[in-house]
Parts: C-alpha cells; structure tokens; sequence
C-alpha cells in the first residue's frame, strides 16, 4: 500500500497514477473529497494534513478501482447535480452537467408560460430523480410524478429523494404509460438517445459500467423522441410545457417530431454552455 505523509502526497501519487492509466486526474480530488467527507474547499485547507492508515487503505483502493475502469462517481457512489449530491450506482445513468441545463431552462420558462405555480410535472426515464428531484426542491408547488422502465433505477431514486427531501411519487413503466388518464403542465424527459451504431466511438468505462438501457435507442437514436411525440398531445394541459435533452446532432428531427405533433407550439432547439444544440423545448399555448 502506498504511504503518503499528508493530503498533498496523496492527492500528487493518485494524479500520476491515474494519468499513466489512461484516466483524469481530476479524479483524485473527487476521491479524497468522499474519503474525507468534506468539500473541494476543505481539502484545499487542508493539503498538509495526515491520513489515518483507514483513509490512506480507503484512498488507495478507490483510485485503483477507478483507475481499472469503473466511473469514479460509482466507485465513491454519488455525483453532485445542480448544487445537490445524488447517490448512483450502475442501475442508474451519472447525472451530467448538460442536463443541469434542462432544469434551469425549465425554471426560466414557468413564468413566462404559467399563471401560477402549482404545476402538474412529469420527469419520463427519471433514472437517479436527479430531473424530478431537482425541479420539485426547486419550485416547491410542484406535484411531480416521475417514471422509469427499470425497478432498480426507481429503488435509486426512491432513495434520493428521501435522502434530499422532495415528494415524488415514482411509477414503473415505460415512457408515458404510467400516466395514463392524467393531464400534467410540464413534461420532461432525457431519453436514451445514443444510435446503436455509435457504440464503437464510446468510451470504455461507459460501455462498461453506464447501463445500456439508458443510453442507446433504435432508429438512430430517435425511437423513443418519435413514441414521445405520438403520446403526449393526450396528456398535455394548455398551456404547457415539453423539455427534452437530445444528443447534439438531432435537434431537427426531433424538433419536427413535436412540431407535427403540436402544429400551435412554438418548438425551440437550445444550445448547451458548449454551443451545441442540446435540448428541445415545445410550449404549447392556450
């Protein structure tokens, strides 16, 4: 077992190892954040710090597992989301800082669109909760129902929300079908959207480890945008509110999925902090 004097030695041996196999260094710092039950900010104070021999054999064996492959955030067991931290593991997708962007478009959206506040909200493929979760502590008048095809990824989310607080009632099903007979204001939704075909271009610690579930759909990718679209004009109130994540390339397509499905709507592709068209939204007016 490596032996470090203090937090620096640790954060510098872990750096270089992880960069000789092939991995971020950034990730080092994650880890010694989860072995140290503090913030980025507190392990910075702290650099001359000693490790007990428990964090010293906690910090080795994490940074060894994750540089074998497994995703630092299953290796440590949770991810930070919109300034909360979500528990994941590999039932679920790691929530990504793009889909952050969803939920603040969402936000921005609710005033200019709603009389009021005690909205009707779906997340579909809800995955960790980290949609349901964020936008319920967010805008607390919200009745959000969130579902998923996969029982070990609601358990996950069952879990993050008792562990963050926030009321959601969580179904089992595929896309829209749980909802059956209902009427919401906001739908969101981010899909798997992957083309099968784009496997090979992908990293292998996400083949590995993310579940696949989750990340690739037929058609190109567009399947599930395509089913979306067919369904949602019957569970829509007016005026309402559809926002969907989408990979960089299908902002047309989809954007015609939901263009024909609600000829009125206004239907926006949106850019990402990277300038890459990343979410769709389709307000439906009165």
């Amino acid at each position: 077992m490596m032996i470090y004097k203090n937090v620096m030695e640790a954060l510098e041996w872990a750096s270089s190892f992880l960069v000789d196999n092939g991995r971020e260094q950034t990730a080092a710092r994650i880890v010694m954040q989860h072995v140290l039950g503090t913030s980025y900010g507190e392990v910075m104070l702290h650099l001359q710090e000693e490790l007990t021999p428990a964090q010293q054999r906690q910090f080795n064996e994490l940074i060894k597992e994750h540089a074998s492959g497994r995703p630092v955030q299953y290796c440590v067991g949770c991810e930070e989301f919109y300034g909360r931290s979500f528990l994941v593991d590999e039932s679920v997708l790691i929530p990504r800082p793009e889909t952050e962007e969803l939920v603040l478009g969402t936000i921005n959206r609710l005033p200019k669109l709603f009389a009021t506040q005690t909205l009707r909200l779906a997340d579909i493929g809800t995955g960790s909760g980290a949609i349901a979760i964020s936008m319920k502590l967010e805008c607390p008048p919200l009745t959000v129902i969130a579902t998923d095809l996969s029982e070990a990824a609601l358990v996950t989310a069952q879990k993050n929300a008792k562990q963050l607080e926030a009321d959601i009632d969580f179904r089992l099903g595929d896309l829209a079908a749980p909802l059956a007979g209902e009427k919401f204001d906001i739908v969101l939704s981010n899909p798997p959207y992957i083309a099968l075909d784009e496997a090979q271009e992908m990293s292998s610690v996400v083949l590995e480890h993310e579940p696949h579930s989750a990340l690739f759909a037929e058609e190109d990718g567009l399947i599930l945008y395509r089913k979306l679209a067919e369904q949602l004009p019957a569970y829509m109130n007016r005026p309402g509110l559809i926002g969907l994540e989408i990979g960089y390339t299908q902002g047309e397509k989809v954007a015609k999925f939901f263009q024909d499905s609600f000829p009125q709507a206004t239907v926006s592709v949106e850019k990402d902090i990277n300038g890459k068209p990343r979410m769709i939204f389709c307000e439906i007016h009165v």
